[in-house]
């Protein structure tokens, strides 16, 4: 196949983004009143699992495999003078960088690794025999260790989460110097969805729509990261860690239609227990049917979600969507959703985003939370990746060109790992060619 065939886009707005203004007024002031008497401690939906920090890659996914959780704490080595029990924390944002690291490392120069003394270290510890979580912990850069104290109330929770952080540590009371759990970004938006339930003005806030709202990150003015569905997985892993993005839109090829989404936690959760890396050269449309294929194996019904709003969507039912969905963010189209017939399950083009940060974004604003911009970390995370040519796509400019956006579409090479081999005994992780993992994760039936 032609290493110049197209596998992803970027769709952008030609005019500007409207500007940002607080929301003032009686109503406002009430509810910010009442937020500030809601302590964080009280939306904990998390308990804290922790590894120590010299645990393997493998290990670690295992233990996020087994307890069923998003994210583990990765314990402070003993040789550390921190006073902090946790030196960071370790996620599939985090096991998608690492996966896709271990199978590109190929593509990376000498000079590049010289560079990028992390990268550099992994790359050592993993021709050493094994690579330490510490070393992986936040390489996503989307995963910062992030703490409250006991006392923190919903407002502290909002300038946090309205930065681009996905959860936080709630310590306990003074003296201890441990935590009670975390409070993930999503409890927080459950919260707000249960708070317009009983007020009414601010349910009525939530009835204007996305079109209307000047959300920081809307991406109907910005980009959006997509590829089609004949892209390999690794392209899609290799996009969402350079862009810093935890889900792409998956684009039907030949319609050019939102067909669905492929996630950093579908990739830890169906990558990580395969028996043979040859997963990574899947095409998307086929990893999507092994995503859905779970939600319809128990009772025949297909209850894969479609991850997609319109901008004259609520935001009420943006948020409503949201929660049901277990997403993260939901992709803008402007064209009607797929009725429930509809074979291919396609819906329109995409023209832009909508995530939990972005909501949350909007609140925090009302709370006069100050420096809101949760698309900061995404920006440095992908202004860092593009900084090493070889580990980026290369862009080539095309424009198609509708009455409100353009498209520029960014072509990549296929990316095949080497030195895969044919009957790999070891799951994908530990079986990445010449890393030569010393370590494997336990098979599961």
């Amino acid at each position: 196949m032609s290493h110049s065939r197209r596998t992803s886009f970027s769709i952008v707005k030609t005019d500007s983004s409207p500007t940002l203004s607080p929301i003032i007024g009686v109503e406002s002031e009430d509810w910010i009143s009442a937020w500030k008497h809601v302590y964080a401690r009280d939306l904990i939906d998390s308990r804290i699992v922790a590894v120590d920090a010299e645990t393997s890659v493998e290990d670690a996914c295992d233990t996020l495999l087994t307890e069923d959780i998003y994210c583990l704490a990765v314990r402070t080595p003993s040789t550390s003078p921190s006073n902090s029990p946790y030196m960071g924390l370790f996620d599939y944002s985090d096991v998608n960088a690492f996966l896709t690291l271990a199978a590109t490392r190929h593509t990376i120069s000498p000079e590049e690794l010289r560079a990028n003394p992390r990268v550099d270290q992994i790359v050592a510890a993993a021709k050493a025999g094994q690579v330490a979580v510490q070393l992986v912990s936040n390489l996503s850069e989307k995963n910062f260790l992030e703490t409250l104290p006991y006392n923190a109330d919903l407002i502290a929770l909002l300038g946090v989460f309205s930065r681009g952080t996905h959860r936080v540590l709630i310590q306990c009371p003074a003296p201890s110097a441990g935590y009670l759990g975390t409070v993930s970004d999503r409890r927080l938006l459950s919260w707000f969805s249960a708070y317009a339930n009983q007020t009414p003005s601010f349910q009525r806030y939530l009835s204007n729509p996305l079109s209307s709202l000047s959300l920081p990150s809307l991406n109907m003015y910005a980009s959006v990261v997509a590829t089609i569905s004949t892209a390999y997985l690794l392209d899609a892993m290799k996009l969402m860690s350079e862009q810093g993005v935890s889900s792409v839109a998956v684009i039907d090829e030949g319609l050019g239609t939102l067909l669905s989404a492929v996630s950093v936690t579908d990739i830890g959760k169906i990558v990580v227990p395969s028996q043979s890396n040859h997963i990574l050269s899947t095409p998307l449309h086929q990893f999507i049917t092994q995503i859905k294929e779970p939600d319809g194996s128990m009772d025949g019904v297909d209850k894969y979600p479609v991850y997609m709003v319109m901008p004259s969507s609520t935001l009420s039912y943006t948020t409503q969507k949201l929660l049901a969905t277990n997403a993260h963010r939901l992709f803008i189209t402007n064209d009607r959703p797929p009725s429930p017939s509809s074979v291919s399950g396609s819906s329109g083009s995409p023209c832009g985003i909508v995530s939990i940060v972005d909501v949350l974004s909007l609140f925090a604003r009302i709370a006069n939370v100050p420096d809101v911009d949760p698309t900061h970390r995404q920006r440095r995370r992908a202004s860092s990746s593009s900084s090493h040519s070889s580990l980026s796509a290369h862009d080539l400019a095309r424009s198609r060109s509708s009455s409100r956006t353009s498209l520029r579409l960014s072509a990549s090479p296929r990316i095949k790992p080497t030195g895969i081999p044919g009957d790999s005994h070891r799951n994908s992780i530990s079986s990445l060619d010449s890393f030569q993992w010393a370590e494997r994760v336990p098979k599961r039936e």
